[in-house]
């Protein structure tokens, strides 16, 4: 049977929802803002999925919320490797985790968190010389790297018809800088990766100039009706037009010439929606997702009382092959896959595919 690692972030993606765009540092003010919990829920996704394409796989894990709750939730007999140091898992607990997966000669290890997940995990196994293949599973709020497959389903699948492997890059953010609006990133490392088409590619940090797709929309911006608008440059360009003092890598909430709420988390975003809403979203760097990388305050509860309007320059959708979402929330995902249509110029759109 084949051995595959599992190294769970626990913690990962917690300030996403409650708008800290990142847990960095800031687990106990996550929680103070009433912050649940993502990462074990992905685990258990992509546990289930592997489940059910085969069992003929042997899974080495950490103990608790780090990979062995979710592993026997999913039907498997987990082999516990490592145990957490304390309830409040750290960074070493996931080192020690990786250096302990290494020990049992695994043929792979999927990790469940972010850029910082990814690079812990990556660093471990540099400072061991070893070049066991790595992949993660998307449960941070950045996830600017191009080691994650692009849904917790698709890393199952990756994880068990691979054939061969690449080197990637993983990039982490100064989240600090992140959420006073400056993108400041940096190559962390090079990690052995899959060779695979859902694997997510990293983000690209520009986008093409929007002046007349933004100035269009905001001749059609209706009285009375609440508007979500997202991070990203494109829906930033509207924001300026608006003339709000919007955040740019956060959401923002207007309506009627006023700005609502600056840097909304996602209760923040439910208390402000009103008898019509419309999200506006750009999609994420090179990635493609409109949902689910960087805006998790838009969640399915804000998407369930709202319409969607997707705005993109013309560039970007010119280098991406179709648009993606992950929100967490599979009725939400499939309401939103099929041909859409997005905004891209004055008067222009353009039909693209989300899957």
């Amino acid at each position: 049977m084949e051995r595959i690692g599992l190294v769970v972030n626990p913690i990962a993606g917690m300030g996403g929802r409650v708008g800290l765009k990142g847990t960095d540092g800031k687990v106990a003010e996550a929680r103070e803002r009433g912050a649940e919990m993502r990462a074990p829920d992905r685990a258990r996704e992509m546990l289930i999925e592997l489940a059910d394409i085969t069992t003929d796989i042997e899974v080495y894990t950490c103990g608790g919320l780090m990979g062995e709750t979710q592993a026997k939730a999913a039907g498997f007999s987990p082999t516990v490797v490592a145990e957490p140091a304390d309830e409040e898992t750290t960074a070493a607990d996931t080192r020690r985790g990786v250096r302990a997966l290494l020990a049992h000669d695994v043929s792979l290890i999927l990790f469940v968190g972010g850029d910082g997940t990814a690079v812990d995990v990556a660093e471990t196994l540099a400072a061991e010389d070893d070049e066991t293949p790595i992949l993660g599973v998307p449960a941070g709020v950045k996830v600017y790297s191009s080691v994650f497959a692009v849904t917790p389903e698709a890393a199952a699948h990756i994880a068990v018809t691979y054939d061969s492997t690449e080197r990637a890059e993983i990039n982490d953010i100064d989240e600090d800088a992140y959420r006073e609006g400056a993108v400041q990133t940096e190559l962390r490392a090079l990690a052995t990766v899959p060779v695979a088409e859902q694997r997510q590619g990293s983000k690209q940090m520009s986008a093409g100039t929007v002046d007349g797709l933004a100035n269009r929309f905001v001749s059609e911006v209706k009285p009375g009706v609440t508007y979500v608008l997202g991070p990203g440059s494109t829906v930033g360009t509207i924001k300026d037009e608006l003339g709000i003092d919007g955040t740019a890598l956060g959401v923002d909430v207007y309506r009627d010439g006023e700005l609502l709420v600056s840097d909304a988390a996602e209760q923040d975003i439910l208390d402000k929606l009103g008898d019509e809403n419309v999200v506006v979203v750009t999609p994420i760097g090179g990635q493609g997702f409109i949902f689910g990388r960087g805006n998790h305050q838009i969640s399915p509860a804000v998407l369930e009382q709202s319409s969607v309007e997707i705005v993109a320059s013309r560039r970007k959708l010119d280098s991406l092959g179709v648009l993606r979402v992950d929100t967490g929330d599979a009725a939400i995902d499939e309401a939103l896959r099929g041909w859409q249509r997005v905004r891209v110029g004055r008067y222009e759109t353009r039909l693209m595919e989300v899957v």
